[in-house]
């Protein structure tokens, strides 16, 4: 009998094992459910800075905002080298579409160019699409994030001025508080900004020059994520390779732009955001005179880490073709 057992138990456990060698079943994978809370406007002068090609890309790759329309911005022409110094908006185009092409990007927004002029409030193709788009009736509410200066928002708002009340602005720009003074997407068009700000009661999210800094990000990490990840991520790692000449790159890059979709698509719940009474705008592009009634929220601190590993982990799912 004890033999007997032992044959048994031995039986047994073979069987046992054989069981457990075999391949599980595969489940199918679930994740977290997410969708579209807010419609996203796009606006940057993306013939510039590299950064706002990141922003965009973010932007586009996150499942929580939907991108209704990109428009280019102007280059200050102070700054621009050669082709640049006339045609940046319509160079910017050029290279948001090669970003949507080069990702693989099947149901695409419309992308327009806005007006070669700073301080132009001619009614550009990119203005009509932003009336047309805040007009639009939608459940979604609407968020205009603006990485360079505010032409082509303030242009919208000359030919529509209904719109203020229709969307909240995201806006890369200005000196810090309280003082105010110089910043390029301020100085590139400060009539803009003044028409924005002193002359409407739009909803503005402003993010000063000493906040957008903080979102400096490792050149040698740049390229040991992007250039060996994807194709595409090796073509947006090679925007950065050819800076300008007067442009000095140390150890960081910031990636000043990320902030629109920080605030947008993940949450502005873990950065530091100050309710302020908008000031008026001077000459030299110092904060002035209160504007009565006008409030606005300038944030000074900003989540960079949650902003960079939500990229990061995008830009991965999108090279494994998962996002």
């Amino acid at each position: 009998m004890i033999a007997r057992r032992g044959l048994l138990g031995a039986a047994g456990a073979a069987v046992v094992t054989g069981l457990l060698a075999r391949p599980a079943r595969a489940l199918p994978f679930r994740t977290i459910p997410q969708k579209p809370s807010a419609r996203i406007i796009i606006d940057n002068d993306f013939a510039g800075d590299p950064d706002g090609l990141v922003a965009l890309t973010h932007q586009l790759l996150s499942p929580t905002t939907m991108t209704v329309l990109i428009t280019s911005s102007v280059l200050d022409p102070k700054f621009a080298q050669g082709e640049l110094k006339t045609r940046s908006a319509a160079l910017g185009r050029e290279k948001a579409l090669e970003l949507l092409a080069k990702a693989g990007i099947t149901m695409r927004p419309m992308v327009l160019a806005g007006t070669e002029e700073p301080g132009s409030l001619a009614p550009s193709n990119a203005a009509r699409a932003i009336v047309a788009e805040a007009m639009r009736d939608d459940p979604l509410p609407l968020f205009f994030t603006c990485g360079g200066p505010l032409t082509n928002l303030a242009a919208a708002l000359a030919l529509e001025p209904r719109i203020a009340s229709r969307m909240t602005v995201v806006w890369i720009g200005g000196g810090p508080w309280p003082k105010g003074g110089w910043e390029y997407n301020l100085d590139c068009d400060p009539g803009a900004a003044r028409k924005v700000i002193e002359e409407t009661t739009i909803p503005l999210w402003q993010v000063p020059v000493n906040a957008y800094r903080q979102m400096q990000y490792p050149v040698s990490a740049l390229r040991d994520k992007l250039q060996t990840m994807s194709p595409f991520g090796a073509w947006l790692y090679d925007q950065f390779t050819n800076p300008p000449d007067f442009v000095s790159v140390g150890g960081a890059w910031p990636l000043g732009d990320s902030p629109l979709v920080l605030l947008t698509a993940l949450t502005p719940d873990s950065s530091d955001v100050i309710d302020r009474e908008a000031r008026r705008i001077g000459t030299d592009l110092a904060y002035g005179d209160p504007i009565a009634g006008r409030s606005i929220k300038v944030f000074e601190r900003l989540d960079a880490r949650l902003a960079f590993e939500d990229f990061f982990a995008l830009m991965h799912l999108h090279a494994r073709g998962a996002a």
